[in-house]
C-alpha cells in the first residue's frame, strides 16, 4: 500500500503549460533587482508562469525568506531568520508601482522569534502600498502570529482590504501537517479580525489531498462560515519534496466543482475550487465578485 502511495501518478489535468515570455523574466529581473521575495517562488506555486508572464501578477512575501516553522506541506526554508529589512516595506510598494498592480497580495514567513510577530513592519508594507498606489486593493495573508490579539489589531489597524488567513486542512490532520499552528486558534484569529473591523473581508484556504473524507471538507466550510469568513479557495495539495507529505488523492475537476457549489450554497460570497488553485490564484477576481455578492445581499 505504502509503496502504491509513493508513485501515485499526477492525471492529465494537473500538466502545467509553462509560459516564460518577456512579461515573466522582466518581473524576476525586477524582483532580484529590489532584493524581494515572492511566495510564487519560495512555495513552488504550480501557477507562477500563468501569474507572472499572462496576468502580470505576484504575491509578495516579506519579513525574509527564511520561516520559523516546519510544516509538513510547505516548500518554503524553515530556520533563524534574518534581521528585520526596515526598507522592504518601501521596496514593495514601489514594485507595486512599477507593475501597474490593481490588486497585490502581501504574505510572510512565520517570524515566531518577534515578540510582534513582525506585524509592525506587515502594517507599514501595507500603508506603503496604498501610500504609493491609491487604487490598488490589498490582500495581506499572515500566519496566526501566535494567537496574539495585539498583533492581529496593529495588521488590521492599517486596513488592508482583504484579511486572509489559511485553516490549510480539516482538523483531524492539523497537528500532522501543520507546525505550531493549531486549527481553533486560525478560526479564532479570523473570528477576531471580523470582530476588529466587520466591513474587511475575511478569507481562507484549504488543500485537499492529504486524507481527509468528504465530509470533513463540508465540515471545515461550517467552521469557517460559522466565523464570518466571506471568501473561500480549494485547491488541490501537491507534495513539494520527498520529504513533505505524500499525496493521498488526486481530486478530480468535477469534484472541485462540487465542493464549489457546496461551499457557494453555504453563504460564501465567493468560492475558487480547482486542482491548481492556491490562496492567491486569481485574488483580483476574488476580491470583485465578492463585493459584488456582498452588496446583492444587502438588497435582498
Amino acid at each position: 500500500m505504502a509503496k502504491k502511495e509513493e508513485h501515485l501518478r499526477k492525471p492529465d489535468w494537473l500538466k502545467i503549460k509553462l509560459n516564460t515570455n518577456e512579461s515573466y523574466t522582466g518581473l524576476k529581473k525586477m524582483m532580484r533587482e529590489q532584493k524581494l521575495n515572492t511566495v510564487c517562488e519560495e512555495a513552488r506555486c504550480p501557477n507562477i508562469h500563468e501569474c507572472w508572464a499572462v496576468r502580470k501578477t505576484a504575491t509578495f512575501m516579506i519579513l525574509g525568506d527564511i520561516c520559523t516553522r516546519a510544516c509538513r506541506f510547505c516548500a518554503v526554508k524553515t530556520g533563524l531568520p534574518n534581521e528585520l529589512d526596515l526598507q522592504e516595506p518601501e521596496r514593495v510598494a514601489e514594485s507595486v508601482e512599477q507593475m501597474g498592480l490593481k490588486h497585490v497580495v502581501i504574505t510572510a514567513v512565520a517570524r515566531d522569534d518577534l515578540k510582534d510577530g513582525g506585524s509592525a513592519v506587515y502594517a507599514e508594507t501595507v500603508r506603503a502600498v496604498r501610500r504609493r498606489n491609491p487604487f490598488c486593493t490589498i490582500e495581506v495573508l499572515p500566519s496566526d502570529m501566535l494567537g496574539s490579539f495585539d498583533n492581529l489589531k496593529t495588521l488590521m489597524e492599517a486596513r488592508p482590504n482583504i484579511m486572509n488567513h489559511n485553516i490549510e486542512t480539516v482538523r483531524r490532520l492539523t497537528p500532522r501537517v501543520r507546525a505550531r499552528a493549531t486549527y481553533d486558534r486560525t478560526l479564532e484569529f479570523l473570528k477576531r479580525a471580523k470582530e476588529l473591523h466587520p466591513d474587511i473581508p475575511t478569507k481562507s484556504s484549504l488543500m485537499i489531498g492529504l486524507g481527509e473524507t468528504k465530509e470533513e471538507i463540508i465540515e471545515t466550510m461550517d467552521d469557517l462560515r460559522a466565523v464570518g469568513v466571506d471568501i473561500m479557495t480549494i485547491g488541490q495539495y501537491l507534495q513539494p519534496s520527498k520529504k513533505h507529505l505524500k499525496v493521498q488523492k488526486y481530486y478530480h475537476p468535477d469534484e472541485f466543482a462540487e465542493f464549489k457549489e457546496i461551499a457557494l450554497s453555504k453563504g460564501f460570497n465567493h468560492c475558487e475550487a480547482g486542482p491548481l488553485v492556491r490562496s492567491s490564484y486569481h485574488a483580483d477576481e476574488q476580491v470583485n465578485e465578492a463585493q459584488v455578492r456582498a452588496e446583492a445581499a444587502k438588497v435582498q
